[in-house]
């Protein structure tokens, strides 16, 4: 057994995981990261990485018939779903060397290619390794969770994780889960010919905003993507290239299925309990500073138990940083932590959503709201079905929604915003070049002021009053 003394022990190369350790090492510190599966975890190989890839050759495909209104005749256009696949791993592959072994190893990084669990009080186990650390980041990430529908297990099945090794185009993919990864992965396909049936068991989109969810939803049905909703899955039959999903509303047959249901927590390795560190069906339990039981032992991302996105592991890499390197406390909000869905429209949140804020600031809360029909560039590039809405209480934003065009792109304006605790001022203050999709934080920002300004009576009394005494 090889022993090694280290000052912090990373669980997981995901991109919390590896965010840490690049910090940690460049900053002076003795490092060792683990990794059992794949260097850059989820994101990279079955997650944000390859479905933006393959939402791409879908706009791809889509833009061929979709020109007629500024002259250009709809093409059919030949699919070759195998080569889009490529284009996927060539993505990928483009991307890996910055989440490599070889990498972080020249960084100075000890990584160690096998899983890790805890054998005592901040001691690990890697194989022949034992490993006792100083302090101890867990950032081992999330699966999918396969929900325990009867059947399931009789039939083949895709999963995130599986989808994009898929060669052979589905004629009609049925999908569980109307979140982001089913909506995303089902105006894919559609697009790359494929017929597509959605299955939620609540409300599609259900996390976002109903109203603009309704925007993005009707998009997709127009396109051909069968959302069926209030509809659990009750029984799957069937074998490979003829399953049938049986819910209350009737059956649906395809000839492959996805599930795409959420995610669970990676912490059945890790033997947590040998390390007297607390953990629940979220994932392992930490406080507001990410510290587990084990207050020298951390969890980030995905298995911490909060907002499943890459960019929260990567704030949460900046928080230990903070902690186990520099000795300072480091608290978590969520408050401007931004999240978007690559439908087209985009779909994207910050902050309160309406109702939320409503709840909570009742009738302090301002609502301004600004339509892409208004926004010179979303006319003339035929981007016009989108709104953004800024929820604002005393002249501060404390919530944005939007969809439409680039939806993901404008949500960072009000990110910043919230995180800074600017007012609409602020915002309003900023020029964005003409003519661009920017411009509706801008208008935005300007619906909220425009009330106060042109109908306010004494905003008009002022102004005669100064127009009198003028020179």
């Amino acid at each position: 057994m090889q022993r090694i003394k280290t000052d912090l022990l990373v669980i997981g190369a995901g991109s919390g995981g590896l965010s840490v350790a690049a910090g940690a090492v460049q900053m002076g510190a003795d490092v060792t990261l683990l990794e059992g599966h794949r260097m850059g975890g989820d994101c990279l190989n079955y997650g944000c990485v390859p479905s933006k890839a393959l939402l791409a050759a879908g706009h791809a495909a889509h833009a061929m018939g979709s020109g007629a209104a500024m002259g250009i005749a709809p093409v059919a256009p030949e699919i070759d779903y195998a080569a889009a696949k490529d284009h996927v791993m060539r993505v990928i592959d483009q991307i890996a060397p910055v989440d490599s072994q070889e990498r972080f190893e020249g960084l100075g990084v000890r990584v160690i290619r096998d899983y890790g669990r805890f054998t005592g009080l901040r001691t690990v186990q890697a194989g022949d390794t034992e490993i006792t650390a100083r302090r101890i980041v867990i950032a081992t990430g999330s699966s999918p969770l396969v929900p325990p529908i009867p059947g399931l297990d009789t039939v083949p099945y895709l999963t995130n994780e599986t989808l994009f090794d898929l060669r052979e185009k589905p004629d009609h993919l049925l999908i569980i889960g109307g979140g982001p990864i089913g909506l995303e992965m089902a105006q894919a396909h559609r697009r790359l010919g494929c017929k597509v049936t959605v299955i939620e068991a609540m409300k599609a989109l259900g996390k976002d905003d109903p109203e603009l969810a309704a925007i993005a939803l009707g998009a997709l049905r127009a396109e051909g993507v069968e959302i069926v909703e209030d509809t659990p899955a009750e029984k799957i039959i069937g074998e490979a290239g003829q399953i049938t999903v049986e819910t209350p509303k009737g059956a649906f047959t395809g000839t492959h299925l996805l599930v795409a249901v959420g995610r669970k927590p990676n912490i059945d390795r890790l033997d947590l309990e040998k390390a007297g560190i607390a953990a629940g069906r979220a994932g392992v339990t930490v406080d507001d500073r990410l510290r587990t039981s084990d207050k020298k032992v951390y969890a980030i991302g995905d298995v911490a138990g909060g907002m499943q996105f890459t960019h929260v592991a990567g704030y949460h890499a900046g928080l230990i940083i903070r902690q186990a390197l520099l000795g300072l406390p480091a608290r978590v909000s969520t408050a401007h932590i931004p999240w978007a869905t690559y439908t087209d429209p985009e779909l994207a949140q910050v902050g309160l959503s309406e109702a939320q804020a409503r709840d909570k600031y009742g009738d302090r809360l301002e609502v301004a709201r600004f339509e892409y029909a208004h926004n010179d560039r979303a006319i003339a590039t035929g981007r016009t079905k989108g709104l953004i809405k800024v929820m604002v209480v005393k002249g501060r934003p404390v919530g944005a929604s939007i969809v439409g065009h680039q939806a993901g792109e404008l949500i960072a304006t009000w990110s910043l915003a919230i995180a800074n605790g600017m007012k609409m001022a602020g915002i309003s203050a900023m020029i964005a070049p003409y003519p661009t999709i920017a411009e509706l934080n801008k208008r935005a920002a300007g619906a909220y002021f425009s009330p106060k300004l042109f109908d306010n009576l004494t905003v008009k009394r002022v102004v005669r009053l100064v127009q009198k005494l003028l020179p």
